[in-house]
């Protein structure tokens, strides 16, 4: 069955959708099976995956309020060799409709049954803010993926964070839980990134990723190209750490099977 893992940070600039198309990416270059989704009205996991949200033909909205198969919806053909569910401004009118339904906080989750043997890994996008469709992603996933930057702020809307998953946990999802804490944007240079990551470490340990994203031209150029790092310049920083961060997930996973096979 696949993992399904929701890359998700109230606070927006963080490097949230860097890294699910990067990791996504990654993730498929160790031949992995992965299915990304776009629940993002904005769209630019979508674009930075080579897939033009002005003409696809489907998208999130006609998953979760159309009710189509997952298998309808999905874009085979992207420039990260994993499958994509995209998403464009029409996504914002379905949330507005998904107040219509009945169980609408867990229309993803239903929807997605259908293709857990389908994927190792399903990785979900999530919008900047806490709203039906981040919900949704909570409802579907088995963990939590939280990009952040080491600065003050991250902090407090960190804490913000896990006080919403921990709230989400009890009503819609129970097994859910925090993946890990990813380091985005990060200058050693940066004495206050320094003493943040430390905090983070102090109090988070082994949650938070030995696995550092630097801050690094080359992840900023290659949306722009519709491409993810690794495959606009595989040579650069950017492109290395996560493909560093998907062994560390993977070896972290692995690790986990192991323990609860053995138990």
């Amino acid at each position: 069955m696949a993992t399904t893992i929701a890359i998700a940070n109230q606070k927006g600039g963080v490097g949230k959708t860097t890294t699910a198309v990067n990791l996504a990416a990654s993730m498929a270059a160790t031949r992995r099976k992965v299915l990304l989704i776009d629940l993002d009205p904005q769209g630019n996991a979508t674009m930075g995956s080579g897939v033009d949200k002005y003409e696809v033909g489907n998208t999130v909205y006609e998953l979760l309020v159309e009710e189509k198969p997952v298998k309808d919806v999905v874009e085979t053909d992207t420039n990260g060799k994993y499958h994509l569910i995209a998403a464009n401004s029409d996504v914002t009118a379905a949330e507005i409709k998904l107040m219509e339904f009945f169980a609408r906080e867990v229309r993803l989750r239903n929807a997605l049954k259908a293709v857990q043997d389908d994927y190792d890994f399903i990785f979900i996008d999530c919008p900047p803010s806490l709203n039906l469709l981040t919900v949704n992603a909570m409802a579907a996933a088995d963990t939590v993926l939280v990009p952040m930057q080491c600065e003050y702020y991250a902090l407090e809307g960190l804490t913000a964070l896990m006080e919403t998953i921990r709230q989400l946990a009890d009503v819609v999802n129970p097994g859910l839980s925090i993946e890990g804490i990813l380091r985005t944007m990060y200058d050693p240079r940066n004495r206050l990134a320094n003493d943040v990551s430390e905090q983070l470490k102090q109090h988070f340990g082994d949650k938070v990723y030995r696995t550092v994203i630097p801050r690094n031209v080359r992840l900023a150029e290659a949306p722009s190209f519709g491409a993810p790092a690794m495959y606009y310049d595989k040579s650069s920083t950017g492109a290395k750490a996560y493909l560093s961060l998907a062994g560390e997930l993977i070896r972290r996973s692995e690790q986990q099977a192991t323990a609860e096979a053995s138990s």
